[in-house]
C-alpha cells in the first residue's frame, strides 16, 4: 500500500459541481492500494497516519506533534494511480487491486482510522469517481509512506506462482524426469545398484 501524506491548511473533494467534503488543518492523505495488501498494510498504514509528527507542538517546535496529538482532520482519497508501473510513457495499473475488491478494503481502513480517533474528524471523498481534490498544502510538507510488505511486480508474483505450482506437481508425481535419469547413470556406473534405486533417489530426497 502506498499513500501520500500532505500537511494542509485546507482540502475539499468536489465532484461535479458539489463539494461532497472538506477539512481546514491537518492531513490529506492519497491512498493507493495494491492486489497484495492484506489487513496487516492496513493497519500499518492507520498507525503511520495517525502518528506521524508533521505539526509544531504548543509551544512551537516543529516536528513534534501528531495529527491527533493536535486534534486536526483527516481527508482520506483513495487515488489507484499510486500503483501505476511504467511501461515506457505509459502507465500501467495491474498492481492495484481492482475497484470490486479496493472499495470494501478502503471502507474498511476509513473505519479503522475512526475507531482509532475521533469518527468526525476522518473525512473520505467518494471511491471511484472522478473527483476535483483541492489541496493548499501547508510548508510544504509531503511525506511518501509504503507499507513495509507492499505491492509485487504482478509479473513475479505469477512467476513465483507457477514454481509454487510445478513444485507442488512434482511432489504429487514423485520422481522426476531428471530425477529418473540420475538414478539410470547411477545403476549403469554401479551394477551392483539395484533396478530399485530409482525409488532409493525418492526416498532419499523425500527424508
Amino acid at each position: 500500500m502506498k499513500a501520500i501524506v500532505q500537511r494542509v491548511t485546507k482540502a475539499s473533494v468536489t465532484v461535479g459541481e458539489e463539494q461532497i467534503s472538506s477539512i481546514g488543518r491537518g492531513l490529506c492523505v492519497l491512498l493507493g492500494i495494491s492486489v497484495v495488501d492484506t489487513q496487516k498494510d492496513v493497519d500499518y498504514m492507520v498507525r503511520k497516519i495517525l502518528n506521524l509528527r508533521l505539526f509544531e507542538d504548543e509551544s512551537g517546535r516543529a516536528w513534534s506533534s501528531s495529527v491527533m496529538d493536535r486534534e486536526l482532520e483527516v481527508l482520506c482519497v483513495s487515488q489507484f494511480t499510486l500503483q501505476c508501473i511504467l511501461k515506457g510513457n505509459k502507465p500501467d495499473f495491474h498492481s492495484a487491486m481492482p475497484a470490486e475488491l479496493a472499495q470494501p478494503f478502503y471502507n474498511n481502513m476509513l473505519e479503522q482510522l475512526r475507531e482509532a480517533y475521533k469518527p468526525e474528524l476522518i473525512k473520505d471523498g467518494q471511491f471511484g469517481a472522478k473527483m476535483q481534490v483541492l489541496i493548499q498544502n501547508d510548508g510544504p510538507v509531503t511525506i511518501h509512506l509504503e507499507s513495509p510488505a507492499g505491492p509485487t511486480d504482478p509479473k513475479l508474483l505469477s512467476k513465483q506462482e507457477k514454481q509454487q505450482q510445478r513444485k507442488e506437481k512434482t511432489r504429487s508425481k514423485g520422481p522426476s524426469e531428471s530425477s529418473r535419469e540420475k538414478a539410470a547413470l547411477r545403476s549403469k556406473a554401479d551394477p551392483s545398484v539395484s533396478s530399485g534405486a530409482e525409488g532409493d533417489v525418492s526416498s532419499e530426497r523425500e527424508s
